[in-house]
């Protein structure tokens, strides 16, 4: 596992980027599992610059987006402010902004009657594709990973989850309160790829930023493999995988120091590094 600390947000947003275009620049065919949320958004407008300054093409990648809101999907009609569905925000911050081609995007769909079928046909639709190269992922304030809620299966597949409290209340104050959408209004539930074919991409990248993230990015990376936090599952896997965090996420790890002289020795001997 390598993990990089660097000093801000805008800092750890360009360094992913650059781990995302390498994988693109040495396999353009490159299948991408994608997450939302307020982390990532500093990667995308990153990736965003490198398409348009520097010819980052994204014409032959694939891409499977993490999770989506059931009952939720891309509404056109509504306002970018009031669709909360994760195929919009991916649309907007991202996908509209390159020249990805539209039927090379994935989106789970979250107006389904049937979401077990909805899932197995999204487990199945990313093995046709060759499986994930490069997943990115974030962590949720109860170590979540995607919507892998505690309790879920370490060895779960794309399935229908129910949101927690802590999940419900987070979304509540950080999107649908401020827009007038009631808790009951909500989505309350969520189709996600499982922990078991998140391990199954062949690199993962993981992000934090804030202080908020500091207590469980260091249960996810220094605690028990437990499935009440879904993302100490990085703990299992085998292939690489990078985390990269800003200096508040990473502040209650145990061995800060050691992890910045790691990367300074890996640069001196030209070992791995962004």
């Amino acid at each position: 596992m390598a993990i990089f600390i660097r000093d801000n947000y805008d800092q750890m947003s360009k360094a992913a980027a650059k781990i995302i275009a390498k994988q693109i620049k040495s396999k353009p065919d490159s299948v991408l599992g994608l997450a939302t949320g307020f982390t990532p958004i500093g990667v995308y407008r990153e990736l965003v610059r490198m398409h348009k300054e520097e010819g980052l093409s994204f014409k032959d990648v694939k891409a499977f987006t993490l999770y989506e809101y059931l009952g939720e999907g891309f509404d056109i009609i509504k306002p970018y402010g009031l669709d909360k569905s994760c195929a919009r925000y991916m649309h907007e911050e991202f996908f509209k902004h390159v020249d990805i081609k539209k039927e090379n995007i994935h989106y789970f769909d979250g107006y389904t009657d049937d979401p077990a079928k909805t899932c197995e046909e999204y487990e199945l639709a990313i093995k046709k594709a060759g499986g994930i190269d490069l997943q990115l992922l974030g962590i949720g304030r109860d170590g979540h990973w995607g919507f892998n809620e505690p309790g879920s299966s370490l060895g779960s597949r794309c399935h229908l989850v129910g949101l927690t409290k802590q999940t419900l209340d987070d979304n509540y104050e950080d999107f649908y309160r401020k827009v007038g959408i009631t808790r009951d209004e909500m989505p309350h539930f969520c189709l996600t790829m499982g922990v078991g074919t998140i391990l199954e991409a062949k690199k993962l990248i993981m992000l934090a930023s804030g202080t908020k993230k500091a207590s469980i990015v260091k249960e996810a990376l220094e605690g028990p493999i437990t499935s009440h936090v879904t993302a100490s599952a990085i703990q299992l896997y085998g292939g690489e995988v990078t985390v990269v965090l800003d200096m508040d996420a990473a502040s209650e790890l145990s061995n800060v120091d050691h992890i910045l002289h790691l990367e300074k020795m890996s640069k001196k001997y030209n070992l791995r590094a962004e």
